[in-house]
């Protein structure tokens, strides 16, 4: 008998569920992201993480989702007309803090080809509170947010690091950065003056990020 022959694994193997593939991936994090690094991690063959997921951008897109589903913002009650600048100071940073630590992030809440059903029912949920709290249309609250959120994200993707093992293991450790915080508060300024100018949202549906409610 071959004494370097390895010894069959006892038990069951691993469940893989959705969640263990999420958390797997988002400790591997975006731009390093393999099928054979989850399926090793998950203490699986990457021909079994295949019979879950199809294909390398299946994963990424899982694993973006994911990220994005479990962030939590301000919660939208918070908001009133009287403080809103208040709140979209405090839901940019968030935007600032959710692409800082998670780099490759940043196309999956920009490209309405990226953005997944479920990331978009969150994000029309988000506007729809606020838009209940502040007193504001549906075209107001959506088109301030996206905004604010786009050009965070935009920026933040620009100048922060680009791998996982260089971020940020708090995100609170990487607010914005003075320089960028004065321009930022400077876009939710003038957004608000103008706030009562948007009678519709200016952009085609597919243009912002899958959005379906007009």
């Amino acid at each position: 008998m071959n004494s370097d022959t390895p010894a069959a694994p006892r038990g069951r193997p691993p469940t893989i569920t959705r969640e263990r593939i999420a958390n797997a991936g988002i400790a591997i994090g975006l731009p390093e992201l393999t099928f054979v690094g989850v399926a090793a991690r998950l203490g699986v063959s990457h021909m079994g993480l295949y019979k879950h997921v199809s294909g390398l951008e299946e994963l990424r897109r899982l694993i973006a989702e994911e990220i994005f589903l479990r962030w939590q913002f301000p919660p939208p009650a918070q908001a009133r007309r009287e403080n809103l600048q208040t709140y979209m100071t405090g839901f940019a940073e968030s935007i600032w803090r959710l692409v800082a630590a998670h780099p490759g992030i940043a196309p999956y809440l920009l490209r309405g080809d990226m953005i997944t059903p479920a990331m978009t029912e969150k994000i029309v949920a988000h506007q729809e509170a606020m838009m209940l709290s502040c007193g504001l249309t549906f075209a107001q609250s959506r088109w301030l947010l996206l905004t604010i959120a786009f050009h965070c994200v935009a920026v933040a993707d620009t100048v922060l690091p680009r791998t996982a093992r260089d971020a940020p293991t708090d995100p609170d450790e990487n607010p914005i950065d003075p320089e960028h915080r004065d321009g930022i508060r400077a876009l939710i300024i003038g957004a608000m003056s103008i706030l009562d100018q948007i009678e519709s949202f200016p952009y085609p549906v597919e243009a912002t990020a899958g959005y379906q409610k007009g």
